[in-house]
């Protein structure tokens, strides 16, 4: 399975990405400009976190509109994998690829800690190693983590099983029904506040994280064994 790791100016969870998928998980793994327009050869995506373009004007809204996002888009209608991790996130909602959007932390602070989640939804494309239900550990990093959607779309998110993380014990960030990660309607596209990319080493915040990876590559084999 080959990812594409996207780099934006500002990014700087991309190389904790490419170490895990690399070194960790075993998989090919590139690192591609946010000047790309083409994802030709790729089988997943991941759009990291930190500060894409400083995260001025709004976090993520200047890189929804790089080249590479056009591609992210077209690659996603082809129905293969994407995830958004912390800034990822921001940027998937900005780019229109996932509904609401990521605001103020309700503390007004950035936070930085590991954190408890719920796996609500373990049978999708990037759950599919975890059980429902299973409380999980990964770090959040994050100054604007809320996650706000209309009453409209909360309740299709959850009719759709949408809500594939949940915050469990305490909502850091204030977001809406505790929400922490989320994915589009047809399913091969994810985003989470979480980091599961600096948890997959017990010597650093344990492997709890690896699911959301090996969920991924479980899918991809599932489908390559389908169509022979």
């Amino acid at each position: 399975m080959k990812f594409a790791v996207i780099q934006f100016p500002g990014s700087n969870c991309d190389l904790d990405a490419f170490h895990a998928i690399k070194d960790i998980m075993g998989q090919e793994v590139e690192y591609v400009s946010h000047k790309a327009t083409s994802l030709d050869g790729f089988d997943a995506v991941l759009v990291p976190g930190g500060f894409s373009f400083g995260d001025y004007l709004r976090c993520g809204a200047i890189a929804s509109h790089s080249n590479v996002m056009q591609a992210v888009k077209e690659f996603a209608k082809q129905g293969k994998l994407v995830i958004g991790i912390c800034n990822g996130f921001q940027i998937l909602t900005e780019a229109g690829l996932l509904p609401g959007a990521l605001i103020r932390n309700t503390s007004l602070k950035f936070i930085s800690k590991k954190q408890a989640l719920e796996v609500v939804n373990a049978d999708s494309a990037f759950t599919n190693a975890y059980e429902v239900g299973q409380v999980i550990t990964i770090p959040i990093a994050h100054g604007e983590g809320n996650y706000v959607v209309s009453e409209e779309e909360l309740k299709s998110l959850e009719e759709n099983n949408q809500i594939l993380f949940r915050y469990a014990g305490e909502n850091p960030n204030g977001s809406i029904a505790n929400i922490a990660g989320i994915s589009n309607e047809e399913g091969n596209v994810m985003a989470m506040m979480p980091h599961p990319e600096r948890a997959v080493e017990s010597i650093i915040n344990g492997t709890d994280g690896m699911g959301v990876f090996q969920s991924m590559i479980n899918h991809y084999q599932k489908k390559a064994v389908q169509h022979g």
